[in-house]
């Protein structure tokens, strides 16, 4: 790939840097965020903001910390500084639960107590409490009585103390009880208040951590912010504009766009994007910087089939239903960023919102780790390896079919038992969807046509192939392919004037491999 056109005047790439001054200070590129947060301070008081990781939230509240503490001239040029009364600077009291670690007993109490002495010391506060709620309520109103002015509380990863002890329950609900407590404190001061801001990745249900707090706007879905974190596509034609040179625009858009929170538009996620301009590279920036062991762990528990992961539908409850005893597998997977809002419909006026991968890079990357967790290491080397766009490329069917029946053979019968995901049909067609979505393709799973749905289509190289899946007993049916044909998957293809192929494939239940393997061109 070429590299990009030094003509142009570039400025420095803000990779993991979270401090505002830093970013505005030293040469850094930065994306305005500013009228957002004057939209915020003009309409309301609390607020909470739900993202996933690395989408710029700590360095949105760290921008707020600077605008309320009155440093002028970081704004100067941005679009709230000729709105802003400079002469009003306001204390500000942050507490931050990105670092550390808190899957044990007692650390979130000890780690944000450590906090509020860290800032009673710097204000010169003494501190009078011994529980966290106590302290956190006793420093705004000290901050207040000293300054004269209400105080600014924001609260970064609000959450952590709960996500770290997801795998131990009994330490994620005594974080939860804990940080209920805490957060109380900022309705009981209100009176001191002027702004507060609480962000994270997940949206608990307000009944098990807001319960004590429930005047926070929550700004989550609401479109007006949906750009609030994120870059979009004007971000990078005007801020962005001398790291495009040399990259395929298109790519671009089909790797890392496509995320969306009910806006008009689609944002990327900025730890991508700062990483391609760097490395000039088309790969999984932003995916290999965690570890969704857990989501696979919990689709796997819950028997999801990952065909069924891009036609999940579920109300705002149910995207918000997120908490240690009841997690919809739909909110854990859009609150993480693995999947995110692709279309939505009033049923008067209960709104349901589809949802689907945002991206080639989450499509590829969570695949590839669902056939990880599906296949024994064995069978998966062999998926990591496999031959699918050369075989397709050659319409060599029985090159494919060979291939996935040595796949199938790999696994132990046990295997089977262990991962099984709601039925052989749901197992069997998850490594087929999987396999073939990790390496890339363009696949459509559940494929629409006013006769029923196919189970997943392919795009690829010009063609079109329509797969129907069946799990069967002894012996060959021809059911899965006959089916494509009587209820016309393939027609509304023909039209295109592209070939298409139907592939029926049946799973013996007792042979635990393919029974079938039939395909047939459309006419």
């Amino acid at each position: 790939m070429s590299a990009p056109d030094d003509g142009a005047a570039k400025r420095r790439l803000p990779i993991g840097i979270q401090t505002f001054r830093e970013v505005r200070g030293e040469g850094y590129y930065y994306v305005d965020k500013t009228a957002h947060v004057q939209r915020m301070t003009d309409g309301g008081k609390h607020y909470f903001l739900s993202r996933p990781r690395r989408f710029g939230k700590s360095l949105l509240l760290d921008t707020i910390k600077e605008l309320f503490e009155g440093s002028e001239e970081l704004f100067r040029g941005l679009a709230i500084h000729d709105r802003w009364d400079w002469g009003r600077p306001h204390p500000v009291l942050r507490l931050d639960f990105g670092g550390g670690s808190f899957d044990e007993p007692g650390l979130a109490a000890k780690e944000a107590l450590a906090q509020l002495d860290a800032i009673e010391r710097r204000a010169g506060v003494e501190g009078r409490y011994d529980t966290a709620p106590a302290r956190f309520g006793h420093l705004i109103e000290s901050l207040r009585e000293r300054s004269g002015r209400r105080v600014v509380v924001l609260v970064d990863e609000y959450d952590k103390p709960i996500l770290d002890a997801l795998e131990a329950p009994e330490v994620a609900r005594a974080n939860r009880s804990f940080l209920r407590g805490l957060y109380s404190a900022i309705k009981s001061c209100d009176a001191h208040i002027e702004f507060t801001l609480l962000t994270g990745v997940s949206k608990f249900a307000k009944v098990s951590i807001f319960s004590g707090l429930n005047n926070l706007m929550d700004i989550t879905l609401d479109p007006a912010y949906s750009t609030i974190c994120g870059y979009t596509e004007q971000d990078l034609d005007e801020v962005f504009a001398p790291e495009l040179p040399g990259l395929d625009r298109s790519e671009v858009r089909r790797w890392y766009n496509g995320y969306s929170w009910r806006g008009a538009e689609k944002v990327y996620n900025p730890f991508d994007i700062l990483l391609l301009f760097r490395q000039r590279e088309f790969k999984a920036h932003w995916f290999e910087t965690g570890s969704p062991k857990f989501l696979i762990d919990a689709l796997l528990r819950r028997g999801v089939p990952t065909p069924d992961l891009e036609g999940m539908v579920g109300t705002e409850a149910l995207l918000s239903a997120f908490d240690v005893d009841e997690m919809s597998v739909e909110a854990l997977l859009f609150q993480t960023g693995y999947l995110t809002i692709v279309d939505e419909e009033d049923r008067g006026g209960r709104v349901r919102y589809r949802l689907g991968y945002p991206n080639r890079e989450v499509r590829q990357s969570l695949n590839e780790r669902m056939l990880w967790a599906l296949l024994p290491y064995a069978a998966r080397r062999r998926a990591d390896d496999a031959p699918l766009r050369e075989l397709l490329a050659a319409n060599d069917f029985e090159g494919l079919e060979a291939f996935f029946r040595s796949l199938f053979a790999g696994v132990p019968y046990q295997w089977h038992v262990n991962n099984d995901i709601g039925s052989y049909e749901g197992y069997y067609a998850s490594v087929v969807y999987s396999c073939f979505a990790a390496h890339g393709f363009d696949l459509i799973p559940e494929d629409s046509s006013s006769a029923g749905r196919a189970d997943m289509v392919v795009r690829f190289d010009g063609g079109v192939y329509v797969f129907e899946f069946k799990s069967v007993g002894k012996g060959a049916s021809g059911r899965a392919l006959a089916q494509i044909k009587e209820k016309g998957y393939a027609d509304k293809y023909l039209r295109l004037g592209r070939p298409v192929y139907l592939v029926g494939v049946e799973f013996s239940r007792e042979d635990r491999n393919i029974a079938a393997f039939e395909v047939a061109r459309a006419a």
